[in-house]
């Protein structure tokens, strides 16, 4: 029994050093990034994965570093660009099919937000293919970030962050948004590698050190952005025995801050021996002094507590530790240039020679910001604008219209017309609507429509089927009734004239005829139209005309009415040029662009989308016209 317990001791004591050894040797064995690195991309952003993408045509890669998108739910592919050529780059709607189809990707970037980026970067642990994730979400639970840590330490995965930029090796691989602007990046020479390593906590400061080291080294190699929250899934000092067993650098530069104590497992391994490169080292913080209490600082993990959390206590511990530490950040600089000197002079630095990089072409768009291109729209909009904090019609903002009780009329009046036209006019346009939202379901629109619903159809098909049987023989005779009334008026024509030279032509006088109303049986709707135009326009002249013509025509035949369409485009004219709004010229153009019919147009969707309704309502079976009312004939 004791020789079994003793074994079973020993075989818990060498399984725990075989995955510390692996623990270990997975951070330890040199860089994470390469030329042929390529990620998948979680919870697609624009302007980072095209950063990315534009790092790689700086750097010359073959081969995008985004391998594939993952949005979930979606699937297809978003357009970007690989230096001028346009790419399609796949999205997938799901973490395990993007794996799957990118077996080659070994990083993983969570743009996930702080709620969902445990969940999402659990799920891409477990996928054979991911090695790297890099987690940007700030605030991310420290419950969450503990489980993720455990999980990739057991796994032998990498974790950068949370609450990271990310990282970036010279010349190679870049994580989103990492050294920031391409203009920055070229600034930096991070275009290609260096002799220095640097980690940071800070995604900012990498920035600034990017810059120190490009001022005075040979530039950066690799560098990486552990993440300001307490527990960052990968550590300073993880991250410097890495970045010592690559051979090509030559130099780390560590920038630490306070709170916390990650600090100290670096002035741990540099007391082992486990750091045989020079490192400059310098903890942000030292002001935390001045106040007299807790201060808490940018970071979640930066806030002063005892004093071995402080920045004071780690630059000294660091600087026993044989770490090279400045007296201040701003003797940063000095100190970097220093020890890169004597390791060039040394020889164990062969300078890398300077390369010009190829030219990135810039997005239109922001070139057209800058003022370098012009390029012509390609669309032209009059009516409304939607750019500012709230559209407009015509210049009139929506919550003016909304605070002055506009109605139907007065937007139609807008966005038709570009003016603000008189209550007298807009109530007239409203009522050209109410008359004609329908009239019934015999006519050839209704029908039309009820049939495709009963078919099944959607209510866009539905209303389409209706609308288009709106032409001359059904409702769309409005903008020539304007047109043949306005021209015999302004000709001076007789009815006798006018209705005998359009018959020479074989032309009906469009606006007069009914298939149903008569000399005796009148259409309510022009009546109403006529006592309210007489009432309230300033002139009616076309309309008259247009009486005295249906006059003419009564006597030829009793059905040979004026219609609401011939009304309605009589009336138009007379509000066009009675209400001195519009110039001849202008009121010429209305009618032949078809603005009149476009009243008829809108009026009548109100009915057939009710009649659309009614038959799902009803629950009305697939239409069959019957065969009685069909007229077989061998004659015709």
């Amino acid at each position: 029994m004791v020789v079994r317990l003793c074994s079973l001791q020993w075989l818990v004591v060498e399984l725990s050093r075989a995955i510390l050894w692996k623990i270990y040797h997975s951070m330890s064995t040199g860089q994470l990034f390469s030329r042929s690195t390529q990620a998948l991309f979680y919870n697609y952003k624009q302007s980072p994965v095209q950063r990315m993408l534009d790092f790689d045509f700086l750097c010359g890669r073959d081969t995008p570093s985004v391998a594939g998108i993952v949005n979930p739910g979606s699937e297809g592919f978003q357009k970007l660009f690989f230096g001028q050529e346009e790419i399609a780059v796949p999205v997938h709607g799901s973490i395990q099919g993007a794996c799957k189809a990118h077996p080659t990707a070994d990083v993983f970037i969570n743009f996930a937000s702080f709620r969902s980026a445990y969940a999402s970067s659990m799920e891409a642990f477990k996928q054979p293919t991911i090695r790297v994730i890099a987690i940007i979400a700030e605030g991310v639970p420290e419950g969450d970030t503990k489980k993720l840590i455990a999980y990739a330490r057991i796994n032998n995965k990498v974790i950068i962050g949370p609450a990271t930029v990310g990282g970036i090796q010279a010349g190679a691989f870049k994580i989103g948004d990492t050294a920031g602007t391409l203009e920055n990046i070229i600034h930096c020479k991070l275009y290609r590698p260096g002799s220095v390593g640097f980690v940071s906590k800070s995604g900012g400061m990498s920035n600034e050190l990017y810059n120190v080291l490009a001022r005075v080294t040979d530039g950066l190699y690799e560098g990486i952005a552990i993440g300001g929250d307490v527990y960052p899934g990968s550590t300073l000092s993880d991250h410097v025995l890495r970045l010592n067993n690559i051979p090509q650098i030559k130099l780390i530069v560590v920038l630490g801050e306070l709170g916390g104590r990650d600090e100290y497992s670096l002035v741990e391994a540099l007391k082992q021996g486990k750091v045989s490169k020079p490192v400059i080292a310098w903890v942000s913080g030292t002001c935390a002094k001045l106040f007299k209490s807790e201060v808490q600082f940018g970071h979640a993990g930066a806030k002063s507590g005892g004093d071995l959390e402080s920045a004071q206590a780690k630059n000294k511990a660091l600087e026993e530790a044989g770490a090279i530490v400045p007296t201040s950040f701003e003797g940063l600089e000095p100190a970097i240039k220093i020890a890169f000197q004597k390791l060039v002079e040394d020889g164990v630095i062969l300078p890398t020679q300077e390369i010009v990089p190829p030219s990135v072409p810039e997005d239109l768009s922001s070139a057209i910001k800058s003022g370098k291109v012009r390029a012509p729209t390609h669309i032209v909009s009059t009516i409304c604008d939607d750019r500012g904090e709230e559209p407009t019609y015509a210049g009139v903002a929506m919550s003016t219209i909304i605070e002055k009780d506009f109605g139907v009329g007065d937007v139609i009046s807008l966005l038709w017309f570009k003016r603000s036209l008189p209550r007298y006019c807009t109530k007239f346009i409203e009522m050209c609507i109410l008359l004609c939202a329908d009239h019934g379901p015999c006519v050839s629109g209704a029908h039309n429509t009820i049939v495709t619903s009963r078919a099944g159809k959607d209510l866009v098909s539905c209303l389409v089927s209706g609308l288009l049987t709106i032409g001359p023989r059904f409702g769309g005779a409005i903008d020539d009734a304007a047109r043949y009334f306005k021209d015999a008026n302004d000709r001076k024509l007789s009815p006798y004239e006018f209705v005998e030279s359009m018959k020479g032509k074989g032309i009906r006088v469009p606006g007069i005829g009914h298939r149903i109303k008569s000399r005796d049986n009148r259409d309510k709707r022009v009546e109403l139209l006529q006592q309210y135009a007489r009432s309230h326009f300033p002139s009616v002249k076309y309309m008259e005309y247009a009486v005295i013509v249906e006059t003419y025509t009564l006597s030829k035949a009793s059905n040979l009415v004026l219609n609401v369409d011939g009304c309605i485009g009589s009336l138009f004219l007379d509000l066009l040029a009675s209400c001195a709004m519009f110039s001849q010229q202008e009121i010429d153009e209305i009618i032949e662009i078809g603005y009149l019919n476009g009243l008829f147009v809108l009026a009548r969707s109100i009915g057939l989308i009710g009649h659309t309704f009614d038959q799902r309502r009803l629950k009305q079976p697939l239409y069959r016209h019957p065969w009685e009312d069909v007229l077989y004939s061998k004659y015709v």
